[in-house]
């Protein structure tokens, strides 16, 4: 018997169409994110969750409360869990960022922003955090955002910081799966629940598939 931990990216909201760099922006999901987590709610509910956690941004917890309707499950809420903060560049595209700031913007490192490691290092204590409340074999869900969950998972596998690049984004509503094993954390499932699309992200450009 193992703990497992599904790692569930939000929804679709009007910025990631735009995309616009969220960050901390209580942002809500739209009309198609309310039905990917709708979708991602009935799938995953089959796995029969013993917890889930969320982020306290908005887009995060509706997409936990989807899955809380149909499994009966109270969701709770870590700010662990909020997406990287974009600093000045929250609430603007990619092109303009990448106009306005074209040094910062290569280094994906945003002025007044969250540093990637500080990102890493919250998320993945989060996961262990409640990943901790489990039975042996229980599962649990983290419902989070595209570069949180990407830097925590790389985090929790141990994987160098000059390696967290290799390891790419979620589309909305898609997840990873961790398992825990003797030697610590490894990773079954990664961006899955959909086939390939694009991906809009306040993630680093170099994580994102074209």
């Amino acid at each position: 018997m193992s703990r497992r931990v599904v790692c569930l990216r939000h929804g679709q909201t009007l910025w990631n169409v735009e995309h616009r760099f969220q960050g901390h922006t209580d942002i809500p999901l739209d009309e198609t994110g309310i039905a990917q987590a709708a979708r991602a709610a009935s799938m995953l509910a089959t796995l029969r969750p013993e917890l889930i956690v969320a982020s306290d941004l908005q887009r995060a917890a509706d997409t936990a409360d989807a899955l809380a309707r149909v499994t009966g499950l109270t969701v709770a809420v870590d700010e662990d869990l909020r997406e990287r903060g974009g600093g000045e560049w929250e609430g603007l595209t990619r092109e303009e960022i990448s106009t306005g700031w074209p040094r910062e913007f290569a280094a994906w490192e945003a002025p007044g922003g969250e540093d990637v490691t500080d990102v890493a290092k919250r998320v993945s204590a989060s996961i262990r955090r409640w990943a901790e409340r489990l039975s042996p074999d229980g599962l649990l869900v983290v419902v989070s955002h595209g570069a949180a969950i990407r830097l925590g998972i790389a985090r929790l596998m141990g994987l160098p910081e000059e390696h967290w690049p290799a390891l790419g984004g979620l589309g909305n509503c898609s997840w990873s799966v961790l398992q825990e094993g003797r030697k610590g954390w490894r990773l079954l499932e990664h961006n899955a629940g959909t086939l390939p699309e694009p991906i809009q992200s306040d993630d680093n450009p170099e994580a994102i598939p074209a």
